[in-house]
């Protein structure tokens, strides 16, 4: 629906000559009807004109008419025609920072295509009822597009509108049979249902997002998912990641927030709007973009966390991140580093032997070791390794991340979405032999038992064994894996955040130490991972979501459990030969045989 017209360019920017020039405007029409058509048409094919020539919004703040002519400013020109465009065709998020016109602009475009344009079936979801539709209630969106409606010509509304085409969550066009409804954000909004457009305003805020975006799919081929961050646990951050057409709105767009726009470096100042920068103004020397107008907001701000969300359109920063951002962010520039060597482990995926290691640029295994001759680890690497498993299913990784008890640092990373927890379980006793008996430790819950018992099966024996963490002793049992609780998960977390702060423990992974700022603290203070958000996960996956970050953390369980001298490595079992076990052992690998081969 892009106009090709430039009709808005006789329409004047300053608010004085733009009354002006309305009012003159409106004589005209009335001193000539048939005029009426004409801008009307200019109006259909133009949605600028449309809005800067007959629109008004409101603004509390001001400290003369509260009611405004609705101008647009340049960027908002060119950001309306994204949200134009974007009708009947493509999804769009838009990533905006507060008080930057985004709602009133997707609600303008909506009433412009219902007035002008036919056939047009608009659904407004907000994350409340009382969000969506409310008399009197400024806060909620219809209010909104009454507000634009009723201050328009009456030779510009629909032929027959009345009161009856205006009732609550819904509104109708009698001429052309257009219609803007609104819905709450229930889990399945919009299934079944058909829409030109849907529009889902702060769709961070919303808790169920994942489901509403999953059922709202096939009902509309244009979603517009407009919100401020919300940190990362969320389906606006989710989607953020996925290819979807972005709109971002930042505050240093803004004519009037944008001047005398600075930025530092090293210390020195840098005035991008120099001719608007104030005389013996002392900036802030943080290399962040600033103005006068940013600086006295942060001075207003409660947190850091309010200008991340507010204004900076920063994900991490406008959550209650459980790891430090910056802290992290600097240990990723100051230690990591590509791998070493990358690649896949061949192995008898019924034995759990390996074979050999195939170095491959696209491979699963990631190293930060040299291998020798033969690719295999020099004897003198003893491992300690955290494993996270997952439904094995593309959800999430299953991931086993590997430590140098010794150095403290960390020697490799495996990460696959795709194997079950028995399969998983073999190709982690291929890695663990491959790395001469490496020690496992492994969430017990899940996914993790059918993981454990496959490791039995396979004859692998060096584990970490349940200890009764609630007594002095710390008895150790003979119950393999870790078992968890809120108040054991956040301990882990804590002491592996900890060590990485300190430097006590080195990671060089990037991917790992990024994952580490999608944990946050959720509403009831529990420590939470952005993916536990995604609620229709039929894997199991929500109470078990794997990746690198988590497996790091039960590594560095045994390292300073081996530390305080709460474990000791358990070397493999030695069964003599003619045993009870050693023939049982026997039985079960020819069994395994007969039936690879067979196969």
């Amino acid at each position: 629906m892009r106009s090709q017209t430039v009709f808005n360019k006789h329409v004047p920017k300053t608010v004085r000559e733009n009354l002006l020039w309305r009012k003159r405007l409106f004589s005209a029409v009335k001193a000539d009807s048939k005029r009426a058509a004409i801008i009307k048409e200019a109006c259909r094919r133009d949605p600028i004109f449309f809005i800067d020539a007959f629109c008004y919004t409101v603004d509390p703040r001001s400290k003369t008419s509260r009611k405004v002519p609705f101008i647009l400013w340049k960027y908002q020109e060119m950001a309306l025609w994204d949200i134009v465009d974007a009708m009947g065709d493509h999804d769009l998020l838009i990533e905006k920072s507060r008080d930057m016109g985004a709602s009133w602009l997707c609600l303008a475009a909506i009433t412009w295509a219902w007035l002008f344009h036919p056939d047009i079936y608009a659904l407004l979801v907000s994350s409340k009822e009382e969000m969506i539709d409310a008399p009197g209630n400024p806060k909620t969106l219809f209010w909104k597009i009454d507000y634009l409606l009723h201050s328009l010509p009456s030779w510009l509304m629909p032929r027959g509108f009345n009161s009856t085409c205006r009732i609550r969550n819904h509104l109708e066009n009698p001429e052309n049979g257009s219609v803007v409804d609104g819905e709450a954000t229930v889990d399945n909004v919009a299934r079944g249902d058909r829409r030109t457009v849907i529009l889902f305003d702060e769709f961070a805020a919303v808790p169920n997002g994942h489901r509403m975006a999953s059922a709202s799919r096939d009902a509309s081929d244009c979603r517009i998912f407009n919100s401020t961050p919300n940190g990362t646990n969320n389906a606006f951050y989710d989607l953020r990641k996925q290819p979807i057409k972005r709109l971002r709105l930042h505050w240093s767009d803004h004519p009037k927030k944008r001047l005398g726009l600075y930025t530092t470096d090293s210390c020195r100042l840098h005035a991008i709007d120099a001719k608007n920068y104030p005389s013996n103004y002392k900036p802030v020397l943080d290399g962040k973009l600033r103005s006068p107008w940013y600086d006295l907001q942060c001075e207003r701000a409660a947190s850091p966390r309010e200008i991340a969300q507010e204004l900076d359109i920063d994900y991490l920063g406008s959550g209650f991140q459980y790891f430090n951002a910056a802290v992290i962010q600097s240990i990723i520039s100051r230690y990591a580093r590509e791998p070493d060597i990358v690649g896949n482990l061949e192995y008898d995926a019924m034995l759990g032997e390996p074979i050999r290691f195939v170095p491959n640029s696209q491979g699963l295994m990631r190293l930060w070791i040299c291998l020798n001759a033969e690719n295999k680890p020099s004897c003198d690497y003893k491992i300690y390794a955290g494993v996270d498993v997952s439904a094995g299913v593309g959800a999430s990784n299953s991931c086993i991340s590997g430590y140098n008890k010794v150095t403290k640092v960390k020697v490799f990373e495996y990460a696959n979405p795709y194997l079950r927890p028995e399969e998983f379980a073999a190709c982690a006793v291929a890695i663990g032999r491959f790395f001469f008996n490496a020690k496992f430790i492994w969430e017990h819950f899940g996914p993790g038992r059918q993981f454990g018992s496959r490791l039995l099966e396979l004859g692998y024996y060096n584990f970490y064994y349940r200890k009764r963490e609630e007594k002095i002793s710390k008895t150790v049992t003979d119950v393999p894996g870790w078992a968890p609780t809120p108040e054991k998960r956040a301990l882990l977390l804590g002491a592996y955040r900890a060590a990485l702060e300190s430097g006590e423990c080195v990671n060089y992974s990037a991917l790992s130490l990024g994952e580490c700022l999608e944990y946050s603290f959720g509403p009831d203070g529990r420590i939470i991972h952005s993916a536990s958000k995604v609620r229709d996960d039929p894997t199991g996956a929500v109470a078990n979501h794997g990746d690198r970050c988590f497996a790091d953390a039960l590594a560095w369980k045994l390292v300073s459990d081996e530390k305080r001298g709460a474990i000791r490595d358990a070397p493999m079992k030695e069964i003599p030969i003619g045993c009870l076990a050693w023939r049982n052992q026997q039985r079960y690998r020819a069994k395994v045989l007969s039936e690879r081969d067979g196969w």
